[in-house]
């Protein structure tokens, strides 16, 4: 097991890829969306999993928190969820004869927030506060979470009865928005000759680093470059998602950053100490189309923010990659 200490970027790939290749023990034939996960988490960032029910989203957080060493929990999100519910509260000791703080499932390294739209937003600002100021405040005191924090929240995109739907705020927290779609044949009975040969239902799945290993691996990701010419390109596909036609609200400048911030991740994962744009468009769509909102009227069509994304891509120039960064 590989954990704390100065880390190459070579080093952060090699063992991010041992990471990949643990999870996919568990989670088969989804290496792309896997790595999407595993970006947004050395990133710093969330993650929202929305997908149809059965297709992996708790097993592949799991996996995730089992890969990396951080602790895990879960907080199945219902309409009766308060807040103190994710948080902890203050209760009375008898023996001490004081108040003391019992900490919710929020104090983790990895929070599995399950079919986090079935929650009042009276209960989803809580997680809001956590994800993004990595903090909760109970009572008008402020309890510091442990880093890392990573929330890997999942949705069900079909049912909305008894849902509460997200604010554009809340949505705007997540990093990515992820989908891994149902598996090939080849794929799905790669799952059933698995859980045949292992004769149980749980994965048994090693533990790759630690904590102090995914910070150092964050640490990594910081020193990965980013060209002015990629930067302008991330900022130009954030702005063009604004005056499209079927657009109410296009992406905010937090889009633009979370391109640079996640293609500077997923360009450690391929291995490299620089961004080029082939790892901004493959982002892109995780990134971007979350945060743009279709108009009303066009709900009922195919327009979607996935759709604007595609556009968008295909109508911004690319800057030449010739050359690598640093490197004329």
């Amino acid at each position: 097991m590989q954990t704390s200490g100065q880390m190459s970027v070579a080093d952060a790939s090699a063992l991010a890829g041992r990471v990949l290749d643990e999870v996919e023990k568990a989670v088969i034939g989804k290496r792309e969306a896997l790595m999407l996960v595993l970006a947004a988490v050395l990133a710093k960032g969330h993650v929202l999993l929305e997908d149809f029910p059965g297709l992996g989203k708790t097993l592949a957080a799991r996996s995730f928190a089992d890969a990396l060493g951080l602790d895990f929990a879960r907080a199945q999100f219902t309409p009766d969820l308060l807040p103190a519910d994710l948080t902890g509260s203050f209760l009375y000791d008898q023996r001490k004869g004081e108040f003391e703080f019992r900490r919710g499932p929020l104090f983790t390294g990895l929070l599995l927030a399950d079919e986090i739209n079935r929650t009042p937003p009276k209960t989803q600002s809580a997680l809001l506060e956590a994800m993004q100021e990595r903090q909760v405040t109970v009572e008008g005191e402020t309890f510091k979470l442990p880093a890392p924090f990573h929330v890997l929240a999942t949705a069900n995109p079909i049912e909305y009865e008894g849902t509460y739907p997200l604010p554009e705020a809340q949505l705007d927290r997540f990093l990515l928005r992820v989908s891994f779609g149902y598996p090939t044949s080849d794929e799905e009975y790669g799952v059933l000759a698995r859980r045949l040969a292992r004769r149980q239902e749980e994965v048994d799945l090693d533990r790759v680093t630690d904590a102090e290993g995914v910070l150092a691996m964050q640490a990594a990701v910081e020193g990965v470059r980013v060209d002015e010419s990629v930067g302008r390109y991330c900022v130009a596909l954030a702005a063009a998602t604004r005056p499209h036609p079927d657009v109410l609200t296009g992406s905010s400048p937090r889009g633009s950053l979370g391109l640079v911030l996640a293609g500077r991740a997923f360009a450690l994962l391929r291995g490299r100490d620089y961004v080029i744009p082939e790892d901004v468009k493959v982002v892109a769509r995780s990134v971007l189309a979350h945060r743009i909102t279709v108009k009303p009227e066009l709900w009922m069509t195919e327009a979607s923010g996935r759709r604007v994304v595609d556009a968008v891509l295909g109508e911004v120039p690319t800057p030449s990659t010739l050359e690598a960064p640093g490197r004329r």
